[in-house]
């Protein structure tokens, strides 16, 4: 894909410039996957690499107690394989896969935990873990995580998903349902279903029916001018930006794969056009739940990757639409 947009570009510098945790380096990957930046996307995979644990778990900078957050480079380190042919990414996929399957902590049902210092889910693990399952060919254990989470934090009144649920104590850590718990579910749902075969058809109608039901959860509480509260649906929560790329992104997957149907559109480019307002000189998307501790406006690795994701899905569903016109002619 040709990077012309000076504002994706923006938008790249600074995201390469940031300091990155396990997720955040995951998800910088994934932007670079999605953007066909695969030059980049191996440097990114290679410093994963670099730090992966002995137990399996990659990109691990700073604390131990993260599980699912490492498995986000997953699917980057795939690609990587799949474009490169180097066994040492076969091999790093390999040794995360068997964390995922037979190492990670998970409660009685089976279902991953957020962290290993706690028994807790949080609807972060819906973004980190599944897409990687997806994308190594184990569909039936990547659906089984998505049902458990569901299962702990899904809100069928509301359409949203909570944000931490505790074993240990048996209630929710934060039953709101925080917008960027939100997003990563969008996100993935649209990843996933994107990298299920034609032979996975009773799962990708799954997937397709739970991006569906989280999208109208969110078109019911976006705000006139694109975005969402912090807490979605909370008016004393900081008004956020990141949340409005990440469904923008999925939506703009999703009509191209087949996911969801296209009247979808208008509510995507209604939260792209909200979301670019808050992009400074420099490429940096402002307002966004905020690094280091994402409960305060400002930027962060994620924020930057979403938009270039955003940007690519959208140039991609447009480049796929052209196509189809000029072949119908």
């Amino acid at each position: 894909m040709q990077k012309t947009n000076s504002l994706a570009e923006k938008a790249r510098n600074a995201m390469l410039a940031m300091q990155r945790a396990s997720w955040e380096q995951g998800t910088a990957i994934q932007s670079m996957i999605e953007w066909e930046d695969y030059d980049m996307l191996r440097l990114l995979v290679n410093e994963a690499l670099l730090r992966q644990s002995s137990d399996g778990r990659t990109c691990m900078l700073g604390s131990d107690h993260n599980v699912t957050d490492p498995v986000a480079a997953g699917y980057g380190i795939l690609k990587c394989y799949e474009l490169f042919g180097d066994e040492k990414y076969k091999q790093a996929a390999d040794r995360l896969y068997n964390y995922c399957k037979n190492i990670a902590p998970r409660n009685v049902a089976g279902t991953v935990y957020h962290v290993n210092n706690h028994r807790e889910i949080w609807s972060d693990s819906l973004y980190m873990l599944p897409p990687f399952l997806a994308a190594y060919g184990d569909y039936d254990e990547c659906l089984k995580q998505i049902r458990g989470y569901r299962a702990c934090l899904w809100n069928a009144d509301e359409k949203l998903y909570s944000h931490r649920w505790s074993d240990d104590e048996n209630r929710f850590i934060s039953a709101r349902f925080w917008g960027g718990g939100n997003g990563w579910a969008a996100a993935s749902f649209a990843i996933i279903h994107e990298l299920l075969p034609d032979s996975q058809q009773a799962y990708k109608t799954e997937i397709a029916t739970y991006l569906t039901e989280l999208l109208d959860g969110l078109q019911a509480n976006v705000r006139p001018d694109g975005l969402f509260n912090d807490f979605v649906g909370d008016a004393n929560s900081f008004v956020e930006t990141n949340l409005s790329q990440m469904a923008a992104f999925a939506i703009f997957k999703g009509i191209k794969s087949g996911a969801i149907d296209a009247k979808q559109l208008e509510f995507a480019k209604k939260m792209k056009a909200g979301a670019l307002v808050k992009v400074d000189e420099y490429g940096y998307v402002q307002d966004a739940a905020g690094s280091p501790f994402f409960n305060a406006p400002g930027t962060s690795t994620e924020a930057q990757a979403f938009l270039l994701m955003m940007l690519a899905a959208e140039q991609q569903l447009s480049a796929s639409h052209n196509s189809g016109n000029q072949n119908a002619k």
